[in-house]
């Protein structure tokens, strides 16, 4: 498209400016209880209840969740020993975008999370969990351009072929977890 003053294109520029979205930058947001029963179901990496306890906590802060969330896992059979099924019981906040009518909003901005460990071997030793995650998890969130691939066959583990990446709503600072409610 050519325009035949700069002032055209000046204003063409303008609309698009105007035009962009509202996501661009800083936002209002609400935080929204979720609760979700999540049962780890792999072949190829096993998880103690420990460590699925401790690796979704992780996971759930890295993605925005409040810090007062409770993850307590169930499902356990053996003690401190990968399991076959282990299993987490999450409770906890998440931000969503505010509505022009919401109370207490707090101030939020979009962030880039890769779940992916940056070391391609152990993210493919995760495949599975990471697979979970985008199909159970990631939903539970405010998420945009979420940039996910797995290949997760069976006792084998692909390196290179994990990725979970995507935009998340987070608070701009964490206000205290009792201030929040």
């Amino acid at each position: 498209m050519r325009f035949r003053s700069s002032g055209a294109a000046l204003a063409f520029a303008a609309a698009l400016l105007a035009c962009a979205p509202v996501w661009a930058g800083p936002q209002s947001a609400v935080w929204v209880p979720k609760e979700l029963n999540f049962v780890y179901r792999g072949f190829t990496t096993r998880y103690s209840c420990d460590g699925l306890q401790e690796r979704m906590r992780r996971i759930l802060l890295q993605l925005g969740a409040r810090d007062d969330l409770k993850v307590m896992r169930f499902g356990c059979l053996s003690v401190n020993a990968p399991e076959t099924t282990p299993g987490v019981r999450i409770i906890m906040h998440v931000l969503q975008p505010a509505s022009a009518t919401a109370a207490q909003t707090v101030a939020a901005q979009w962030k880039t999370v890769d779940l992916a460990d940056r070391d391609p071997y152990k993210a493919s030793l995760d495949c599975e969990l990471i697979a979970q995650l985008d199909r159970e998890v990631l939903p539970l969130f405010a998420t945009r351009q979420v940039d996910f691939s797995a290949a997760c066959p069976a006792y084998t583990a692909v390196v290179g072929g994990t990725r979970l990446k995507a935009d998340v709503l987070v608070a701009d600072s964490a206000p205290p977890a009792t201030a929040a409610r």
